[in-house]
């Protein structure tokens, strides 16, 4: 009898532990998650609100649990922190995401995306060069690691335009000592466009300006040898023709006739259009 009795309880406790539990509604996984807050931040981004959508790329990323996913993530964050103008922040942001996720098949993108987020704060220059030396240096590495991909194009100009700016800000000064008489600083400064800007549109005034400087303090031979460079590479160049006058006293520049100015083709076009 107490044998049945342990037998019937055993039997009533198995049946008890096994009714089955109320449901309950689960949390949603990271995964989940941070799909959702993806796809809203996506959303965000195609309305425009590119500040919003940062902030929820940046919050996906840190709830994400692939790599790439969190690298892709982190990368759109970066992305419209650019589209809205905040270069400091997303230049940060690109940093990181290099140091992060080193292995990214984006990672030339972040590299490319930094370079032109430096070039977009370029001022005048007349003003500090800072920014334009460091995004040279960025743009140099670019090309230098990645020449053949097909961002580097679009960075190569750019870094021609840099070195123009580079090129102007040196003359600017050395035609500011020229006029102060400081001929030392001023051929300093005209050997450096020389030696390092010799592709820019500024060459050939700096060399014509180091013959002018070199004569003025009686250095002839020297402003001999800039003559000749300028003359070998530029001999049709109205600075060569100011060079070769300095040289020889009674050279006289020839008049160029100004012949009419062409029309452009919009407003050519305009005048087929009307009957003119």
């Amino acid at each position: 009898m107490y044998r049945k009795l342990i037998y019937i309880l055993f039997i009533v406790l198995i049946f008890s532990c096994s009714k089955k539990e109320p449901d309950f509604i689960e949390p949603p996984s990271d995964r989940t998650k941070s799909l959702e807050i993806y796809k809203e931040a996506v959303e965000a981004m195609n309305q425009g609100d590119y500040f919003f959508a940062s902030k929820k790329f940046k919050e996906a990323e840190n709830i994400m649990q692939g790599v790439e996913d969190s690298a892709k993530a982190s990368l759109m964050s970066s992305y419209c922190l650019y589209l809205i103008g905040f270069y400091d922040e997303s230049t940060e942001n690109l940093e990181r995401y290099i140091k992060k996720y080193p292995a990214s098949k984006d990672i030339i993108y972040a590299h490319y995306l930094i370079a032109i987020s430096l070039y977009e704060q370029i001022l005048d220059e007349k003003k500090d060069i800072a920014p334009l030396l460091i995004t040279k240096e960025k743009i140099d590495f670019f090309i230098k690691e990645f020449p053949d991909t097909e961002y580097t194009l679009d960075l190569k100009v750019k870094k021609d335009l840099i070195d123009n700016q580079l090129a102007a800000k040196e003359l600017y000064i050395a035609k500011f000592y020229i006029g102060n008489k400081k001929w030392i600083p001023a051929i300093n400064r005209l050997k450096n466009i020389v030696e390092n800007y010799s592709q820019t549109i500024f060459i050939e005034e700096a060399l014509h300006r180091l013959v002018e400087t070199y004569y003025t303090i009686g250095l002839e031979e020297e402003a001999k040898n800039a003559a000749v460079i300028l003359g070998y590479n530029y001999n049709s160049s109205m600075w060569y023709q100011q060079s070769y006058k300095i040289l020889n006293r009674d050279y006289k520049i020839p008049k160029i006739k100004k012949g009419k100015k062409e029309e452009g083709l919009i407003k050519r076009t305009l005048k087929k259009l009307i009957g003119n």
